[in-house]
């Protein structure tokens, strides 16, 4: 199909399913539902848009006449000059469509202004201004809350707030903002709002985001009584390219309009600009240039990145204590000592190609183990299952507070519209239980069971192709170490010089270390395939709200990047040397492929070296991405239309030159953040690191993302926002999993337990009374003893050799048992210790975190007492007011009334 007839496929030409599409799309007209709503006659031509040129005011946020506020920009390309006579048709239904779409908007009451760009005289820009009607109109429609008296109420401070003071910017650069008491908006009640200034009445962020329900809900294209609907859709035809709200002023450069805030500039310096890193964030600033949903996410994220500092904090002191005890540990010890390690002789980890090999050639390997495998690394993660309880209800209490000061308390139940996408389908009739009346549905019950069912057969599919991918890496792991381990020992014996190095580069760490650079170079490559998937099943299921719409396409997001970030971390820490037999009977793949075993060192360090490449890899590519992408696309954007010309170039054409959005806002950023909280919380007992990593990370992404939205992307749409949303109870989920993931780490992965009841139970003999435990013959009683004799035709090795017994990691029987190569009973000892601590510490921790949830209450008792308050200043007022108003009211019939009784009495005096 070439590329005009996609054009025109996707203008809604007139084939069976563009009229389809334009009957459902009929089944909802806005224009009835809105109050500022003119229509015009039938057969009236659409009023075109005023268009002037620009005054050379390169500051300017008003119309020509220095009045109006710009509250929105539209920008539109005019093709249709040296176009072919095909292409000219498109070209044309775009300007009709346009031509309606904004003569709606002026039926709506919105007043626009057309200005050619200064650089590409094919770029239009349609200003909109919302007049102060308009904006009370649709401010009562969307429940905006308002001023309606200062609060007189004396803030509330904390010991918190005592110490994070001096780290804000200074009240002398960012003026603190007076507190109101405020109430849903009513245009009738206007006089009970507190209106010092009409033009300063709504912010700049209320007016756009405003302006933006209007443009959703204007009509673009109008045959009769059918309407068509969907700002989307002509952004999506290329009708129009963008539409966002204008900076007030370079980011560098203060604005020189007198009547400009400067907002973006003081967010540069004391918040965006790396200088200011050490400082606390200006959240009420955030939030009154971009919107509540921008600035939940900053509190968020700064919230997050305080408490980790706690927690790194811990998992350094305990990551030291691992680092200086390694070298006085007993088995650490005994693996390096020639005379015992020296001694022992390992049977090979593959068949017939794998070498015998002395114990001590994996004598750093141990050493390493021992920084992570320590008793330290048991109490760090019991206290990050502590820690991270507290973070979730400290967020909790502190989200409280910012929900009452932002007052989006009550949004999601009075403000949220239905998507636009949602309404033009409502075909379908459907008895509402809640409102004993019929409304308009999408779907029937059995039409939203089938899209249920597809989006639910999609992902699981999709997981299913993750975790396909997942085994790709794993054969590769057993294919790979077969051939480490040949040619490395080969590869040593030829070259002298790098016989150093055979302690350190074994065949495990080899084969885990490009096993992990492989693994995340695939979980990059199909993140991408992903979101595409994740939205397109999300489209399909045609959620109600944009809420609604972000939780559903979170969840899809989130399953898929948690199989495909965790999987093969919970496939080291779990699967990964548990099943593999013994040399004389292992274990296949496929029948052909020999399982692979764990490092000598154990299974524990190669899930930290692959955490530890995911994590910084992950960190690394990502803040790159985040800098220099939007970086390389401004200035070669810039260069394309050479904005370095000594032109005067309009603040919203600079604006335009900047990057956009995007769709999903803030959404990859949240993703980013919660798939680290996993790394940090889920499998912390291996990396005690993993805080103080994604301290450092978040401290560079707070002023990466504030640097970007401040000076390389548009000015954002504002949006309400309560919470977090969908992220909440996924942030619980994962906490709640991960109790039990760092105790089987510690029970089944780490070699912790095993030397517990070595040194409790088989340590000193109980026959002879001792008391003196030690961890003195640990390494030798974790060892069996095999035959080399026992080996079969298939995993016997090619090496000539004159040793009779090797031995291996597992408690069985040796050869001269009669129940030779069984497990032994210190294996079943080990694992009944190894699953009553998964049970005691499983019980102890999650009825700790109980203990903790229902003791630390989710809204602090002071902002109870505070809310108590202004409603009742708040009723009070608004009953006063009606009573002023009624008075007003009443005042010419109380007058009348008492001037129809003063003359009768008037009349009776004169008679007498």
């Amino acid at each position: 199909m070439t590329e005009v007839e996609d054009d025109i496929n996707e203008l809604d030409s007139e084939t069976e399913n563009g009229d389809i599409e334009m009957c459902l799309m009929s089944e909802v007209d806005y224009s009835e539902q809105s109050p500022t709503y003119k229509s015009r006659p039938d057969g009236e031509a659409a009023p075109k848009v005023k268009q002037v040129d620009f005054n050379g005011n390169p500051d300017s946020l008003f119309f020509n006449d220095g009045m109006r506020r710009i509250d929105l920009v539209l920008v539109y390309e005019d093709e249709s000059k040296n176009a072919s006579e095909k292409k000219g048709s498109i070209y044309r239904r775009k300007q009709k469509r346009r031509e309606c779409f904004e003569g709606s908007l002026m039926d709506f009451g919105v007043e626009l202004e057309a200005t050619q760009s200064v650089i590409d005289e094919k770029m239009f820009y349609v200003k909109l201004h919302m007049p102060f009607e308009t904006l009370c109109s649709y401010a009562e429609v969307l429940h905006i809350r308002l001023p309606i008296q200062p609060n007189d109420l004396a803030p509330q401070s904390s010991g918190y707030n005592c110490f994070t003071k001096h780290f804000y910017p200074s009240e002398d650069v960012i003026v603190k903002e007076t507190e109101y008491f405020t109430a849903p908006f009513r245009k009738d009640q206007l006089n009970r709002f507190y209106v010092k200034d009409r033009d300063q009445f709504f912010t700049p962020a209320m007016r756009s985001r405003m302006a933006y329900y209007v443009l959703n809900r204007a009509p673009y294209d109008i045959r009769g009584n059918m309407k068509k609907y969907g700002f989307s859709k002509l952004l999506n035809g290329g009708v129009y390219k963008d539409a966002y709200p204008l900076h007030d002023c370079r980011f560098n450069v203060k604005s020189k309009e007198p009547s400009c805030p400067n907002e973006r500039f003081l967010l540069y310096n004391e918040w965006a600009n790396p200088k200011s890193f050490y400082k606390m964030q200006p959240l009420n600033l955030i939030r009154k240039y971009f919107g509540e949903k921008i600035s939940i996410y900053f509190a968020w994220l700064g919230f997050y990145t305080i408490m980790l500092s706690l927690a790194a904090a811990v998992g350094l002191g305990c990551f030291i204590y691992g680092y200086k005890t390694r070298e006085s540990s007993t088995w650490s010890k005994e693996v390096c000592d020639p005379q015992i390690g020296g001694q022992i002789v390992m049977c090979p980890q593959c068949d017939q190609d794998c070498p015998y090999w002395r114990l001590n050639s994996t004598c750093e390997s141990s050493k390493r183990l021992c920084i992570f495998d320590n008793y330290g690394t048991l109490v760090f993660a019991v206290f990050m299952s502590i820690w991270v309880t507290l973070f979730l209800e400290f967020w909790k209490r502190y989200q409280a507070v910012l929900e009452h000061d932002w007052d989006t308390v009550e949004f999601l139940q009075q403000e949220e519209q239905p998507r636009p996408e949602y309404e033009a389908k409502c075909v379908h009739e459907k008895f509402n239980h809640i409102t004993k009346s019929i409304e308009k549905v999408p779907y029937t019950a059995c039409g939203k069971c089938m899209r249920v069912s597809c989006g639910i057969s999609t992902v699981l599919f999709w997981i299913l192709l993750i975790i396909a991918s997942v085994v790709g890496v794993i054969v590769y792991r057993l294919v790979m170490f077969i051939v480490f381990s040949v040619e490395l020992r080969s590869g040593l014996k030829d070259h002298k010089e790098l016989e150093p190095f055979k302690e350190y580069v074994t065949p495990q760490m080899a084969t885990s270390i490009t096993a992990s650079i492989i693994s995340f170079i695939i979980i990059m490559i199909l993140n991408n395939v992903y979101e595409k998937v994740a939205i397109w099943i999300t489209d399909f299921e045609l959620p109600r709200t944009k809420t609604e719409y972000e939780n559903s396409l979170t969840l899809k997001m989130f399953l898929f990047q948690f199989v495909n970030y965790y999987s093969s971390c919970f496939y080291i820490a779990f699967f990964k040397g548990k099943v593999v037999g013994y040399p004389g009977q292992p274990v296949y793949w496929f029948w052909k492929v020999r399982n692979e075993e764990c490092d000598p060192g154990g299974c524990l360090t190669e899930l930290t070296t692959q955490l530890s490449i995911i994590m910084t890899g992950k960190a690394v590519l990502n803040n790159i991405q985040e800098v220099l992408l939007p970086w390389l696309k401004n200035v070669i954007f810039r260069r394309c239309t050479q904005v370095g010309s000594e032109k005067v170039i309009p603040r919203w054409e600079q604006d335009y030159q900047l990057q956009p959005i995007g769709k999903l806002g803030l959404f990859y950023e949240y993703l980013e953040m919660v798939i680290q909280f996993g790394f940090v919380t889920l499998f912390v007992a291996s990396f005690p690191l993993a805080p103080l990593l994604a301290l450092i990370n978040n401290l560079c992404e707070i002023r990466v993302d504030a640097w970007k939205i401040t000076t390389q992307f548009r000015r954002i749409v504002p949006e309400k926002a309560q919470d977090i949303g969908a992220w909440q109870p996924i942030l619980q989920g994962v906490a709640i999993l991960a109790v039990a993931t760092n105790a089987a780490i510690i029970a089944f992965t780490s070699d912790m337990i095993p030397r517990l009841v070595y040194y409790w139970a088989f340590s000193v003999n109980p026959y002879t009374g001792g008391s003196d435990h030690t961890m003195a013959g640990f390494i030798n009683s974790s060892l069996s003893v095999f035959n080399v004799a026992d080996f079969t035709n298939i995993s016997k090795p090619n090496t000539d050799t004159n040793i009779t017994t090797c031995r291996y990691r597992d408690f069985r029987y040796p050869p001269s048992h009669h129940k030779q190569y069984e497990f032994s009973i210190y294996y079943w000892h080990v694992i009944a210790a190894k699953l009553a601590f998964m049970i005691v510490v499983e019980h102890i921790v999650y009825f700790t975190k109980f203990m903790l949830s229902y003791v630390i209450p989710d809204v602090p008792e002071a902002l109870k007492e505070q809310i108590k308050r202004e409603r009742y200043l708040t009723q009070k007022i608004l009953h006063e007011t009606n009573i002023e108003q009624f008075k007003e009211l009443m005042k010419p019939v109380t007058e009348k009334l008492q001037n129809q009784v003063e003359e009768p009495e008037l009349e009776l005096d004169l008679k007498l």
